[in-house]
């Protein structure tokens, strides 16, 4: 098995983990990431300003209405929103953003991610807990390395 890179142990040696872009749709990515986690015993929290509930959890409408800690952010929404996401983690003390993205143009945004360091976040680009989560289904090892090999994902 090949070693996790030092940011990706990092951000998901968090035990709270919000995830934006959550669906009603579970088919989408965000929904994925959701359930993984979910799965890996990470308490994740889904973020939708349209929905109170998804995926059979409560969902909140914005970082800043989630009671408690959160650990890191998962960002998968369109880039559109990318920014406002980084401020409010910013905003809440979240240390850790990464930001989805597998074959498309992802969640990121270059001024999100720009925003991001500037306010001193440890920020992934690329990728997602998918690709890390143990265990990674065949689909999202072979999907870690294409992206790993052509520098998309950490």
């Amino acid at each position: 098995m090949r070693k996790v890179p030092d940011s990706v142990a990092e951000f998901l040696a968090g035990k709270r983990i919000a995830v934006a872009g959550v669906s009603r749709d579970s088919r989408q990515a965000a929904n994925a990431i959701l359930r993984k986690l979910r799965q890996s015993g990470y308490d994740s929290v889904p973020v939708n300003p349209h929905a109170a509930e998804l995926e059979g959890v409560q969902c909140y409408p914005n970082l800043g209405t989630i009671p408690g800690q959160i650990d890191g952010l998962v960002v998968a929404t369109h880039p559109d929103v990318a920014s406002d996401l980084v401020r409010q983690c910013a905003k809440r003390g979240i240390r850790h953003v990464w930001f989805h993205r597998s074959f498309g143009t992802g969640s990121a945004s270059d001024e999100a991610v720009r925003e991001a360091k500037a306010l001193g976040l440890q920020c992934l680009v690329g990728g997602c807990p998918l690709m890390y989560c143990e265990p990674v289904d065949t689909i999202h090892r072979c999907m870690r390395g294409w992206l790993q090999f052509r520098h998309r994902a950490p």
